[in-house]
């Protein structure tokens, strides 16, 4: 897997909180959408990201924490959608790009279990973050692309 450092600059974001059971994430990224599509954020025009604050696989379902965005620059006013204003902080970071579906990313994996302990970097302050390079309905899971951020120190 080809691993980049990458310079990622400050980016500001609109952000669906999701907090709990991994298995209710969509219901969370349904409120991104439907405030997406009211504030008309077209695809090609705004990124969509994933900042993932613990790992599915081994924190408990209470506990688990992930935040669906779409760039976003302007100020968010209070919506029934509940999202709200965060930014992606500016960060160098090591990159890598998965294709194939979002349920088990195998860039995230090899790039925290493999190539961090091999690389002599360390893992920064900021969460693992997800560019989903391409979204929506006729995207098949074999066709899906995501960019992999792990933020170094």
């Amino acid at each position: 897997m080809e691993v980049r450092i990458v310079q990622f600059p400050e980016t500001k974001i609109a952000v669906a909180e999701h907090r709990g059971p991994p298995q209710f994430e969509y219901e969370s990224s349904k409120r991104l959408i439907e405030w997406r599509i009211h504030n008309r954020l077209s695809l090609g025009d705004h990124r969509t990201y994933g900042v993932h604050y613990t790992d599915p696989y081994t924190t408990p379902p209470a506990d688990h924490r992930v935040d669906f965005c779409v760039t976003y620059d302007q100020p968010i006013l209070p919506n029934a959608q509940g999202i709200v204003s965060k930014v992606i902080p500016a960060c160098r970071c090591a990159s890598a790009r998965y294709l194939g579906s979002r349920t088990r990313n195998l860039a995230a994996i090899y790039l925290f279990n493999e190539w961090l302990p091999q690389s002599g970097e360390c893992a920064g302050g900021f969460p693992m973050f997800f560019h989903y390079v391409n979204v929506g309905l006729p995207v098949q899971d074999h066709e899906m692309i995501t960019d992999v951020y792990l933020p170094l120190k």
